[in-house]
């Protein structure tokens, strides 16, 4: 069982499903969102999360067609990237209270990385994902 919250903590949330991967996408909106040179995700089952605390709180975003993002009101964390009609959601890493451990990660969506950020970390690149 995975624990998260948001940063100032209203909203928390519990994951039964483990976590394989963590893609870091570099499209204009990722970046924007996460005001990062990449925003972080890794997918789940929608089933495997729930809510415990402020889901009331939750608010939505519709960024695309189809696409729809969460963060808390409050605090402006961002949450979730997600497909409107998958079975999965994508959740960021960082709003993580539980240790993870270490997974397989891939920079995804890079013809669209900020110039100024240089990939060096060695990790996979996807550039068309």
């Amino acid at each position: 069982m995975l624990k998260g919250s948001c940063l100032c903590g209203a909203i928390r949330y519990e994951i039964d499903a483990p976590v394989n991967a963590i893609s870091h996408c570099h499209c204009g909106q990722c970046r924007k969102a996460h005001g990062a040179p990449f925003g972080s995700y890794f997918s789940v089952p929608k089933q495997a999360l729930r809510f415990v605390q402020g889901a009331d709180q939750v608010r939505t975003y519709g960024s695309s067609p189809g696409i729809a993002r969460t963060f808390c009101p409050h605090c402006g964390s961002t949450l979730q990237w997600m497909k409107v009609d998958s079975d999965t959601t994508c959740m960021t890493p960082g709003t993580l209270d539980s240790p993870l451990g270490e997974v397989a990660q891939t920079h995804i969506y890079t013809e669209w990385k900020a110039d100024w950020y240089a990939l060096t970390d060695g990790l996979p690149v996807e550039p068309h994902s």
